[in-house]
């Protein structure tokens, strides 16, 4: 993960599976600023931790804002009723003003009482008692975002989870649309299964421009391409159709044209070392990237050289600002996108 060391996905499917079982820790601290495992390790201990007839008088979810430290201990130190366990969830608890004084019960909590604390969008300090009594007697998740580059692989191996395969254009497409919002990948995949035909597993750029809404011709993965390739009457047509978009924002362009450029000066660069580098070192430099798209930053590298990168990156860098509202007159964001790309392909 971008922050983190620890492979989340693997982390909370191997608890998933622990929770399914009926195999519970004491104390769950879920923290972090993509809320998209933290949710589903929560929801799934509020599901298998109790059965129907123990909710009434062994359940307790509160939320942060309504609630300090004093009450969710005594909460937590009551004994179940006629049940093996009693479960006390604190959603958004890092509205708690005292959050810190939980740490008192965390050092030693009842082996009767499931206790969450649910951080969305924010952590616990790690060099506080709360976060090292949790991680020494409990568990500790911690989710964070992941970086545009890396959404795509990440998409793949979702599917992949749910006995799917897509095609790595479509990861991209998906990634572009979806931006770093794991949530939105998963609510537009069980749209996109319930119009699979049945028994097809192989998901295409088409069945997601088809089921999703997505135009693969007018999105910001092609004009990337055509502005590599320099096909210049395509990638203006295509940064028009963008910039006429409801749902356009200039920065969030900027951005992704960046992180391309950024790709092609850091392959330039290795290039020019070795004009035949090793598949490891190849993949250092265009990190994020599949593969199956390695070929056309072999021709972005050679219409883009090292001085050209260079300088579509200073471009891109005056164009944030200008994006942001920096001395753009009467220029509409559409009209910044196609000024930027005219010059991007005159370079």
């Amino acid at each position: 993960m971008a922050k983190s060391s620890i492979n989340v996905a693997a982390q909370c499917s191997g608890l998933l599976a622990k929770i399914q079982a009926g195999e519970f820790s004491p104390v769950y601290l879920l923290m972090g600023d993509e809320p998209y495992y933290l949710d589903l390790v929560c929801n799934a201990i509020i599901e298998h931790s109790l059965d129907e007839f123990s909710r009434d008088f062994n359940e307790t979810i509160c939320y942060g804002a309504d609630v300090d430290a004093e009450t969710v201990i005594t909460a937590a130190r009551r004994f179940p009723m006629m049940a093996e366990r009693q479960l006390v969830v604190v959603k958004d608890a890092q509205a708690m003003k005292d959050l810190e004084q939980m740490a008192v019960y965390c050092e030693n909590p009842l082996d009767s009482t499931v206790l969450v604390l649910l951080l969305r969008g924010s952590s616990a300090d790690k060099r506080k008692s709360l976060y090292k009594q949790c991680l020494k007697n409990g568990v500790v998740v911690e989710s964070n975002a992941l970086r545009d580059y890396e959404m795509a692989a990440w998409i793949s191996q979702y599917y992949s989870s749910r006995g799917l395969s897509i095609d790595p254009d479509a990861a991209a497409l998906m990634a572009e649309y979806s931006g770093t919002d794991m949530s939105k990948i998963v609510v537009e995949t069980e749209k996109l299964l319930k119009n699979l035909p049945e028994g097809e597993t192989r998901i295409k750029a088409d069945v997601i421009e088809k089921n999703v809404g997505i135009s693969r011709e007018y999105s910001i993965f092609e004009l990337t391409k055509e502005i590599s390739f320099r096909n210049s009457q395509k990638a203006l047509r295509i940064a028009l159709r963008i910039g006429e978009s409801p749902r356009f924002a200039m920065p969030m362009a900027v951005s992704a044209l960046f992180t391309h450029f950024v790709r092609i000066l850091r392959y330039g660069a290795l290039k020019e070392k070795n004009r035949y580098p090793e598949k490891t070192e190849v993949a250092a430099a265009l990190q994020g990237v599949n593969p199956f798209f390695w070929k056309e930053y072999d021709v972005a590298v050679s219409n883009y050289p090292v001085r050209k990168a260079m300088d579509a990156i200073s471009l891109l860098c005056d164009y944030d600002y200008k994006g942001k509202g920096g001395d753009v007159g009467e220029s509409t964001p559409c009209d910044l996108l196609v000024e930027l790309v005219v010059k991007l392909l005159n370079l």
